[in-house]
């Protein structure tokens, strides 16, 4: 019996090593390929301005009109930056606080309505990935219940729309409108912010604003991206990015996006990411022939997707406070603690990838067996999922190209019903880039390699969103921000980075942001922006309450204190460590992390790095702080 189990033991040791080789080749292969092609930010490139052209601004029904108001006001107590749910949960907030109405905010955004990402995206097949009902945010206030178990991109920006109407936002959103820099005015205790309108009838018309405080709600993706592919300029055919879809080129529209006009049309896309695994399915369905250009493949499982049946919605939302129990009970699933809860309230796919609290955090990532035993979890999962690709797709060749080799935290991980089946179509053509590459455009299609073109008529770029891991608010939003004495965010970031709670920084006062650096995160990004928007509502609401009629206040870290948080972080740095070694991708910065680097720049590094102990750590200790009512480790003062 012994020897049974020594054997058992030897064999699943020497399958995990085998598994790992051929995760370390992938890697390798990746290595060496990777950058050839340079990545450009769409929107600070004048060669690209057609594919990032707003193609809703003519949509009255989806754009929501500025408050003509708006414009000839010179002062407000709260700006917030960014008309997504990010932006709306901190004006929310604040207004349930009591010590602000919706008529002392002004939300700016360089969109033409409410819904930041959802604004933005709107291609066909759109929809959440994490479930509706813990993804879309107070459905507990509301009382509206999701169509779906996850809802489309057009029914969130439409449940966007609403939750502003609710707390009476709409007419607070100074759209069009991008902020270019804050600059800190110590005299009036008060930033100073400089935008540019951009729907003016005589072109762009700058817009000043003194604001009291301000929040950066803009999201950790600050817009599309596309690799500088040689001569796309030669491309005759129509081209376009997801994030700024053209139904004119594919009939159809966001509502109802049958896409007739691809009928007769040869159709290429260039990713398959997240946004092209949703996106395949319905070009698929519609062009007369559909390419698509993979560099690394998505890992991909199961969503099973379902209408909400109103009997089961009311059982869910009986109880007051349901939805921070279900968010929460999914958090324990994805952040592997221990012990989980007795049942799992949402039961997906997400639910079963313990191995994606090595991204997150968790209350086991700093035990000394942690990494290798979800390793072993973490091969289980993905193999399921290529054992999945073989049994949808039956061409062989194209399977084997389908399957994701490498550990399933690596890349944001995938959930679809239909986009596998799609290669099994005779009009769908799977082309691999991980030997060879995109070469170049002609006037009629794409050069991949040194010989073969692919005659297209349109060209879809899935090549996702510029990210930065370790870039600032200030870099993420786009904006030069210049708090006392002229200190630049961006220069704080890069030579040593110190906030309280990952939400406000000495030097910067009166400045809010929820992360992305120094706090903690999940697989459910809504409840950390729940969860940090209210806990800057109430540091601000406190700080407010205490100050006379009048009084000028300011709000910052002291310096010891932001300094004390960052060693926390220090210290806890090590229970990410699992991205290292990872196939290239934004999570690990294209594997920039792995370069060999100075002890400063580690030392920089793991000041950026989230709080280690998992997300439901993190909401505790900041509940700690909140409940001593003290405001302890923030400098306060009143003027």
């Amino acid at each position: 019996m012994k020897h049974l189990i020594l054997d058992q033991t030897s064999n699943r040791f020497t399958k995990s090593a085998t598994i790992e080789r051929r995760y370390e080749q992938e890697r390798e292969n990746q290595l060496q390929h990777r950058g050839r092609t340079p990545y450009v930010d769409l929107l600070s490139s004048d060669r690209f301005t057609n594919l990032t052209r707003d193609p809703w601004i003519n949509e009255t029904p989806h754009a929501t009109p500025t408050n003509t108001a708006l414009l000839s006001q010179t002062h407000t107590p709260i700006l917030i930056i960014g008309a997504g749910f990010g932006g709306l949960l901190f004006a929310i907030h604040l207004i349930q606080s009591g010590t602000y109405t919706a008529e002392d905010i002004i939300l700016v955004d360089t969109a033409g309505g409410f819904g930041g990402t959802w604004y933005w995206n709107r291609y066909p097949g759109i929809m959440c990935d994490v479930e509706s009902f813990i993804y879309m945010p107070l459905l507990e206030e509301t009382g509206y219940m999701p169509s779906m178990k996850y809802v489309s991109g057009e029914e969130l920006r439409r449940y966007a729309e609403m939750i502003a109407g609710k707390w009476g936002l709409v007419g607070r959103g100074l759209f069009w409108t991008t902020v270019r820099e804050l600059r800190w005015d110590e005299e009036g205790k008060s930033w100073s912010v400089f935008a540019e309108r951009e729907n003016s009838e005589n072109g762009p018309s700058n817009v000043t604003i003194e604001a009291d405080i301000v929040m950066l709600a803009s999201g950790p993706f600050s817009g599309p991206q596309a690799p500088e592919f040689p001569n796309l300029e030669r491309y005759q055919g129509d081209i376009f990015h997801t994030s700024r879809w053209n139904y004119d080129i594919t009939g159809g529209s966001a509502e109802n996006p049958e896409l007739q006009k691809l009928k007769d049309k040869k159709v290429g896309i260039i990713g398959t990411g997240a946004s092209s695994i949703q996106v395949v399915p319905q070009l698929a369905a519609w062009a007369k022939e559909l390419i698509v250009f993979q560099r690394t493949p998505s890992s991909v499982d199961w969503r099973n997707n379902y209408p909400i049946n109103p009997e089961y919605w009311r059982q869910v939302s009986a109880e007051a406070g349901w939805q921070r129990r279900r968010m929460e009970n999914f958090n324990s699933f994805t952040s592997n603690e221990d012990p989980l809860p007795t049942e799992d309230l949402v039961g997906d796919a997400w639910t079963t990838m313990p191995s994606f609290s090595v991204l997150t955090g968790g209350p086991g990532n700093l035990e000394d067996e942690y990494l290798s035993n979800i390793r072993a979890r973490d091969h289980a999962r993905q193999a399921r999922i290529r054992d999945r690709v073989s049994q949808v797709v039956s061409k062989r060749e194209t399977a084997e190209l389908l399957q994701p080799w490498y550990r399933g935290w690596c890349k944001r991980p995938c959930f679809h019903d239909d986009y596998l089946a799609a290669f099994k179509k005779s009009n769908v053509k799977l082309v691999d880039l991980r030997n060879t590459e995109i070469s170049g455009f002609t006037e009629k299609g794409i050069m991949v390699g040194k010989e073969t073109e692919y005659p297209l008529d349109v060209i879809v770029l899935g090549t996702g969103l510029t990210f930065s891991g370790a870039a600032s608010p200030a870099e993420k939003a786009r904006i030069t921000i210049l708090g006392r004495g002229g200190k630049s965010m961006q220069d704080k970031w890069a030579t040593g980075l110190a906030t309280l709670h990952g939400v406000v920084s000495r030097d910067f006062p009166n400045l809010f942001y929820p992360g992305p650096h120094q706090i903690g995160v999940c697989a459910n990004q809504m409840y950390v922006l729940d969860q940090l928007s209210s806990h800057v509502a109430y540091t601000i609401s406190t700080a407010m309450r205490r100050a006379t009629a009048g009084t000028k206040v300011t709000i910052e870290p002291m310096a010891e204190a932001e300094e004390g948080w960052a060693s926390k972080i220090i210290a806890r740095a090590e229970a990410m460590a699992g991205v290292a070694n990872c196939t290239p991708g934004y999570y690990n910065n294209d594997g920039e992390i792995d370069k060999p680097r100075s002890m400063e720049e580690l030392m920089n590094a793991a000041r950026l790095a989230n709080w280690g102990d998992g997300i439901a750590d993190f909401i505790r200790i900041i509940e700690e702080w909140r409940s001593s009512d003290e405001l302890d480790g923030l400098d306060v003062k009143y003027y």
